[in-house]
């Protein structure tokens, strides 16, 4: 029994991770390319924040009760990008620290320990 709930959970999970649009969000924004966008897309915290605080109040006008659900998924997924800004604004800072040896350009002619311009002029 506690093998089919395993596998069910594990299912159900792998279903929301591929075909979620704030999930397959996120994932996007954990790419290389995508990092820079992490920050910009926390904005999108605020539209989920909002689209809950009007379900709440759809609610409080004697909505149906199972629209409860639904803010508790608006601030999950809002809670969600919230964290994930500063967490690929770190992963672009390290990014472009492992990148940054690798733009700067070689220079040209021997730079031996004991050499100097103005022996070189010489």
């Amino acid at each position: 029994m506690f093998g089919l709930i395993w596998t069910t959970g594990v299912g159900v999970r792998d279903y929301l991770q591929r075909c979620m649009p704030s999930n397959i969000l996120i994932r996007a924004t954990h790419r290389r390319a995508g990092l820079k966008w992490g920050v910009p897309a926390m904005l999108v915290a605020g539209v989920y924040l909002v689209v809950g605080g009007g379900l709440v109040q759809w609610i409080a006008d004697g909505g149906p009760g199972w629209l409860n659900l639904a803010v508790l998924v608006c601030l999950w997924n809002a809670l969600k990008f919230v964290i994930n800004g500063p967490i690929t604004l770190v992963m672009l800072l390290r990014a472009c620290a492992e990148e940054s040896p690798a733009r700067t350009p070689v220079r040209q002619g021997s730079s031996s320990p004991g050499t100097s311009a103005e022996t070189l002029l010489a």
